[in-house]
């Protein structure tokens, strides 16, 4: 197990860091942080037996390749009318059925794939940690074609619209045509000086794109040409130092109706007016990596591994769950009744909705640090490190 750098070595190492790239001439420095823990001082709290309330059963599991270990951050499989896509660093890119786990295609690749994938009309899209975005048809795994970008990209690109949108590892969001993928806009705002490892997540409305910011903001873009309608904050880069100022918005925003649900590195959860741009509620809870939604609850994982439940409609604290600190949890997926994080030790995790107590446990090989994803009908997706994909299904 990897050990916890301590808080004291931690900032100075920032503190280093951040005056080179002064001395240098730089503005930005991107990617110091993964995000999974402010306190690297503290150990993983030790698991303690459950007894389970709900019964899980694994549907399956696949083997993608070399996952994403070095990548500091977590690939996440898209589910698309039944069929499952996932990419692994070195592995290219498969596609499975959803229920049964039989491998319908593979897209052998000897880039470092790292972004995505992104799936919907007809293309699953993947970004490599060299700037290629590469456009495959869902049906055959055929590529369609393939372009560049100016960095790394980190997160699912998202398509709609006729567009495929990339955000790169420099803030930059691009939108690019649907069948040729020739640019047709770009998005570039101000950067802070140190930012957490990774991009923000891309969501898509009528007519807009939703759009997470390091700078702890989010915006809404015109989905046509790329003009911003509204920027909101949803943490503010408060702090004497650059560290403590880091805010970035890193998971995708959810769009439910016309709220919008946004988290950030510092400990910010909000709701937002889609249209309008205006703050709904805010709550001091929140995380780096994204969040997921109940009928009643909005469930975020913060940096120290708590898991919360907060009130959809005005944000207060529902439950938390404290027996998950530090264990580097990714952020959470909604399954039936459950809520359902994974942990640096492969163990997959089932919280009750309704108060946050244990309710079943799973384990696999290799670490989680990609939010699971759930399809329509209710079947649980979920990556590895190690590059294994698996299935899972409430009974």
């Amino acid at each position: 197990m990897a050990q916890f750098m301590p808080r004291i070595t931690f900032r100075a190492i920032a503190a280093a860091a951040l005056s080179l790239a002064l001395l240098s001439g730089c503005t930005s420095v991107k990617n110091l942080f993964d995000g999974r823990g402010k306190d690297k001082s503290e150990d993983p709290t030790p698991l303690v037996q459950i007894s389970p309330t709900a019964t899980v059963s694994q549907l399956w599991a696949a083997s993608l390749g070399k996952g994403g270990k070095d990548l500091g951050i977590g690939l996440r499989p898209a589910i698309v009318d039944g069929h499952v896509y996932a990419l692994a660093l070195e592995g290219g890119v498969s596609a499975f059925d959803l229920k049964t786990g039989q491998s319908l295609w593979r897209y052998a690749s000897k880039l470092k794939l790292s972004g995505g994938p992104g799936a919907g009309d007809g293309l699953v899209v993947v970004g490599s940690l060299k700037g290629d975005v590469i456009a495959l048809d869902a049906a055959t795994g055929t590529e369609k074609w393939a372009t560049k970008v100016a960095n790394e990209v980190l997160v699912a690109p998202a398509i709609g619209g006729g567009m495929v949108f990339v955000h790169s590892n420099d803030g930059r969001l691009t939108a690019l045509d649907e069948g040729t993928g020739e640019r047709r806009w770009f998005y570039s705002p101000d950067m802070p000086a140190l930012t957490v490892r990774g991009s923000g997540g891309i969501t898509l409305g009528p007519g807009m794109v939703f759009v997470g910011n390091d700078n702890g903001s989010l915006t809404a873009l015109s989905m046509s040409d790329g003009n911003v309608v509204w920027t909101t904050a949803v943490a503010e880069p408060e702090g004497r130092s650059e560290l403590e100022r880091m805010a970035d918005v890193d998971g995708a925003a959810l769009l439910d109706g016309t709220t919008l649900y946004a988290t950030s590195y510092k400990n910010h959860t909000v709701a937002i007016d889609g249209p309008s741009g205006q703050l709904m509620w805010s709550r001091e809870n929140g995380g780096p990596r994204g969040l997921a939604l109940s009928n009643s609850a909005v469930v975020v994982t913060d940096p120290t591994g708590r898991v919360w439940g907060l009130d959809r409609n005005s944000g207060g604290s529902l439950w938390q769950q404290d027996a998950l600190t530090y264990r580097k949890v990714t952020a959470p997926a909604v399954q039936g009744d459950y809520a359902v994080v994974g942990d640096f030790q492969g163990n997959l995790h089932w919280l009750q909705l309704n108060d946050g107590a244990f309710a079943a446990r799973a384990k696999l090989g290799g670490a989680i640090s990609g939010q699971p994803a759930v399809s329509a009908d209710g079947i649980l997706v979920v990556q590895t490190e190690a590059g294994q994909l698996a299935a899972f299904a409430l009974q």
